[in-house]
């Protein structure tokens, strides 16, 4: 049941918040943008620090903005409370590709951001989900300090996105 895949081909979509019950079932705390997303997926990768194990989901439902998950191989209350806070991950390849213009999170995080006089902001260091649309959330620095920028992931800020040369060209001042 163990295998070792190379973490460029999982994304990570969730993480083991708790044990539920006695019977091995655990409560996870879903990623995804709908909170049953990852019950579409009938292999699971469960893992920390690089080391994966694959799991077949037995059965899951939603409990509230949780779920609620039997995996294959854990039976018990003791196996599923060492698991707490293992991350949850699907193999890369198992995801629908996304449409022109559409982005995985894990995509963007790490790629350099530069505005429109080819100033370097710093990297993406993570997304946050506002409601209205995405932000980026960009660290680099500014006048010899470290600078956090927040900039919305929309179409009158983001020039453009290049996955291959790892670079976002954003209309965003320095000073912003």
């Amino acid at each position: 049941m163990a295998s070792q895949p190379q973490p460029e081909d999982l994304v990570v979509m969730g993480r083991v918040a708790a044990p539920y019950a006695v019977s091995g079932w655990l409560k996870i705390q879903p990623f995804t943008q709908e909170v049953d997303g990852l019950l579409d997926y009938p292999q699971w990768r469960v893992g920390k620090n690089g080391q994966w194990r694959t799991c077949r989901l037995l059965e899951g439902k939603v409990h509230g903005q949780t779920l609620l998950v039997s995996l294959e191989g854990i039976s018990d209350r003791n196996v599923a409370e060492s698991l707490q806070g293992f991350e949850i991950a699907v193999a890369r390849d198992e995801l629908p590709q996304p449409n022109d213009g559409e982005y995985y999170w894990d995509q963007l995080t790490g790629l350099e951001v530069v505005n429109l006089q080819d100033e370097v902001l710093g990297r993406v260091v993570g997304l946050l989900e506002t409601g209205a649309h995405e932000v980026l959330k960009v660290q680099g620095e500014y006048e010899g300090k470290p600078k956090e920028w927040l900039i919305p992931f929309v179409g009158a800020m983001i020039h453009t996105v290049d996955l291959a040369a790892k670079r976002i060209v954003v209309d965003w001042g320095l000073d912003y």
